[in-house]
């Protein structure tokens, strides 16, 4: 693709066509060298329309999908434009993907003014895809008034989403602490809203009890620089009925707005910005290291020697950085 049809696909995505919005996050999701050059002129060309940012995370089981549709048709009933980025985990043999959100979310689906785009891990770390700040930008250029990012799932790597959203939430089972247990500190120290999803029925109580537990927890961790008193917050949800929905939307307002005032927010998306130059940087010189055709043999070369013990891997390492700096 030409630089010139990039800039009009940009601006078929900024009118607000739902094909050219699907094409531009293929595009800027490829990994094909003309690709990448396309889409840095696609993103270049885009219009800056910040939208509310709300990742969300929690273990498997737990009703994220569920939770999210409620929640979308929530809002799209009341006239916001959604964007669901939902990132399903990739087969560490096979490099697959289910992506099966959209069939989970099928009510939310069909709604005009939401928008729902399952990506792949791949190798990406941190419960996210490797360009899904890049679909941010997009589907905020293309009008999203929230945009809604579902992690592969609860781990200690999860808190990457933090680098690219407004408010963290993290969701939990009626009586979850124990699966918790091994990560739950590290993502409840990052978490701003705790939801017991399941309500209702025969678990309405226990979640209850869930919730004023983890309540107590949340009292011991020390709140954010200039977020409000009584944050981060626990409270419960229903998915399945829709008990406490508009609450937890109106507490995600409440802190976003709150944070707004303070101008914490506007120094966390400075901070966003900063972290997504790192990651190309890094991701930049990892491509061009790998791509060298002098490093190449020297890579395997080492490569071959940590294996049989002759280098430790931080020597090997060096070797190959020493080389390729030389090299220019």
């Amino acid at each position: 693709m030409r630089e010139a049809e990039a800039k009009a696909l940009g601006q078929r995505v900024a009118d607000g066509d739902r094909r050219a919005l699907a094409r531009a996050i293929t595009l800027v999701e490829s990994t094909r060298a003309d690709h990448r050059e396309a889409a840095r002129a696609l993103l270049a060309a885009l219009p800056v329309r910040p939208a509310l940012r709300v990742g969300l995370t929690g273990t498997p089981g737990v009703g994220k999908s569920s939770f999210i549709e409620a929640l979308g048709m929530m809002l799209t009933g009341d006239g916001l434009r959604l964007a669901v980025l939902a990132v399903d985990p990739s087969s560490g043999r096979s490099g697959g993907s289910i992506l099966g959100d959209k069939t989970r979310m099928s009510e939310l689906t069909r709604q005009r003014n939401a928008y729902i785009r399952p990506s792949p891990s791949q190798t990406a770390l941190g419960g996210v895809a490797r360009r899904t700040r890049e679909a941010i930008r997009v589907v905020e250029a293309w009008g999203a008034d929230v945009v809604l990012v579902e992690t592969v799932g609860v781990g200690q790597s999860e808190t990457m989403v933090v680098e690219m959203t407004d408010i963290f939430v993290l969701l939990i089972a009626p009586a979850g602490g124990d699966e918790l247990q091994g990560v739950k500190r590290g993502i409840m120290e990052m978490a701003d809203l705790l939801l017991v999803n399941k309500a209702d029925g025969d678990l309405e109580a226990q979640a209850r009890r869930t919730r004023a537990d983890y309540a107590g927890a949340l009292r011991l961790i020390r709140p954010r620089p200039g977020d409000p008193a009584g944050w981060p917050r626990a409270m419960c949800v229903s998915a399945a009925t829709g008990a406490g929905l508009a609450e937890a939307w109106a507490s995600i307002r409440e802190l976003a707005e709150a944070r707004q005032t303070a101008g914490t927010f506007e120094t966390h998306r400075r901070a966003q910005a900063e972290a997504w130059f790192r990651h190309a940087l890094e991701t930049g010189l990892l491509a061009r290291l790998a791509a060298h055709p002098g490093i190449a043999a020297l890579r395997r070369e080492a490569a071959s020697r940590v294996a049989t013990g002759e280098l430790t891997p931080e020597a090997a390492a060096d070797l190959v950085l020493d080389a390729w700096g030389g090299n220019g």
